[in-house]
């Protein structure tokens, strides 16, 4: 059977828009007398729509659209069109809603297939909108005998789970019912790692089964979430027949009887996928928002340079504003690497010093903070929050969409100011560790110096105080990055952590902040998801609280 894989980014909620996308690609894909036309999980309203699904006038607009996806296959009698969509389950009982792959052929839906195994864990939240399937079944279409899974029933493989594991597993279920040909459709979120996961996850059901199996997933980025696409087609030996680019869309048609090539699949390199998501994730983010320009606040140091890089390579370098807000304890250098940062990438670039404004504030204050001649911590805050004020002052003048640029290592130990660095739209880094947004720069440099290298090298600073360094109020990133990977990814316990090696006074301060900061994530704005555990909607920590873990 000649299959089409479909590799698309949809809209949330774009129904129309979604639905104009699968009639234009039907009309491509047809002239390749291809059988069968696979798009992603929920491909018609795009993953996830969240609570958009707990609106019966969206669920009418699906089904109308599904009608219309009908009348249309009728202009290509030999096309099978097999796309995701919420379908009603036409039950008073539970949510009323499956997560369904439908197939459509000459005028007529086929067959349905519901999701089996919905996720709730991580940035998964689909048992609050769906039931799952009351049973699992194979469709018969063109000869075959077509095991049609979505995104989460094939990943019921116990070697994968430290504590989550379903009662069945539906892609089993389906080889024994006869299936000839296993085809999973995926709203899959790109974290590093992951791909090669997932294709260990193919090879191995192909190989079990001795099936030829298709996983078609979503590319694109919606909200905090970044779909890498990258679908993979084997042979019944789990050979890869072909491999979709990652962070692409594409279209392309294979045979599912041809003989895959052994050994030839190679995962992207983990930094390249990592730069590749976020510039995918911000250009998509702010198209998808209506936003067409940034204002990125660039203090010289190396997360502004890295923002700054992605935003150009994302909607490129004449869209985008550097600013750069001296104060008194600016270095001259920070405002020259900033300039040459932006001479560099070709950005508009302007100097908007803070110090006039700060000394004002001072002089307004000093009686009711009783300021002296010490910077203290409010001080330092007030020169993050004027700068705040300033980029979003250009932004609603100009409509520029503000990146705020702090790491994944600051916004989790509260090495930031509500309401000024963390001012914007969109949060680049807040899932990159300090020690990554390292790598990242040095990528970015990879073949001609784009950063300064004087950023890369000269120790990091907030420079709200004479000589301040981050090493003098935080452990070194080599340090805290670790702690965090092992508390906030692997869910390890203070003692866990001591047992590794690592200072015990260290520990318990990293663990403290962490725990003590929720209030300020909690405020944060939305961030690019791109390790197995992002703040936000993937950890939902209580701010009212007191534990200890």
């Amino acid at each position: 059977m000649k299959v089409t894989v479909a590799q698309l980014n949809p809209t949330v909620g774009d129904i129309n828009g979604n639905l104009a996308r699968i009639v234009d690609t039907l009309a491509v894909v047809a002239k390749d007398g291809t059988d069968l036309v696979v798009f992603p999980e929920l491909f018609l309203v795009g993953y996830p729509p969240r609570d958009l699904l707990e609106k019966p006038s969206f669920i009418k607009k699906v089904q109308l659209a599904i009608h219309e996806l009908t009348n249309v296959s009728t202009r290509y009698p030999q096309l099978g069109i097999l796309v995701g969509a919420p379908l009603p389950t036409g039950k008073a009982i539970g949510h009323g809603l499956y997560n369904s792959a439908v197939l459509i052929h000459q005028g007529q839906i086929l067959a349905t297939q519901p999701k089996s195994l919905l996720p709730t864990y991580d940035v998964f939240d689909e048992a609050r909108y769906f039931d799952p399937a009351p049973e699992v079944h194979t469709v018969s279409f063109k000869g075959e005998q077509l095991g049609i899974s979505i995104c989460e029933d094939a990943w019921n493989i116990p070697e994968l789970w430290r504590r989550r594991l379903y009662s069945f597993d539906p892609i089993e279920m389906l080889a024994n019912k006869g299936a000839t040909i296993l085809i999973n459709i995926s709203a899959s979120p790109f974290h590093v790692g992951k791909e090669e996961l997932r294709f260990r996850i193919v090879h191995n059901h192909a190989k079990r089964h001795t099936l030829p199996f298709i996983f078609v997933n979503q590319v694109g980025a919606n909200d905090e979430l970044i779909f890498d696409g990258r679908s993979i087609c084997v042979d019944k030996l789990g050979n890869p027949i072909d491999v979709a680019p990652s962070f692409k869309e594409y279209v392309h048609t294979i045979d599912t009887e041809a003989s895959g090539t052994p050994n030839s699949y190679v995962p992207q390199d983990e930094i390249e996928s990592i730069y590749e998501a976020l510039i995918l994730g911000i250009r998509d983010y702010m198209r998808k928002c209506g936003f067409s320009q940034a204002v990125i606040g660039l203090s010289g140091g190396i997360d502004s340079s890295v923002v700054c890089c992605l935003a150009a390579a994302a909607i490129g370098s004449r869209n985008i504003l550097g600013v750069s807000m001296p104060s008194p304890y600016s270095s001259k250098h920070s405002v020259d690497h900033a300039r040459k940062l932006a001479q560099n990438l070709g950005i508009q670039f302007k100097v908007i010093p803070i110090t006039p404004i700060y000394h004002s504030y001072i002089e307004s204050l000093r009686e009711h903070l009783q300021i002296g001649d010490t910077i203290d911590v409010t001080l330092e805050n007030i020169q993050a929050r004027i700068r705040g004020n300033i980029l979003m002052a250009l932004s609603n003048k100009f409509g520029y969409l503000v990146l705020s640029t702090g790491n994944k290592s600051e916004l989790a130990v509260g090495y930031c100011t509500l309401y000024g660095d963390l001012t914007g739209g969109l949060a680049v880094l807040s899932d990159v560790p300090k020690t990554m947004v390292y790598k990242l720069a040095h990528y970015i440099n990879r073949e001609t110096e784009i950063i300064p290298n004087e950023v890369l090298t000269k120790p990091p600073s907030a420079e709200l105080k004479p000589d301040q360094k981050d090493q003098d109020t935080l452990p070194p990133y080599e340090i805290l990055d670790q702690i965090l990977h092992y508390y906030i990814d692997e869910d390890y316990s203070m003692e866990d952590i001591i047992k590794r090696g690592f200072d015990p006074t260290t520990v318990k301060w990293v663990i403290d902040n962490i725990n003590r900061n929720e209030y300020k994530r909690r405020q944060a704005p939305p961030g690019l998801k791109v390790t197995t555990k992002a703040f936000g909607i993937g950890r939902r920590m209580p701010i009212a609280a007191k534990y200890e873990v």
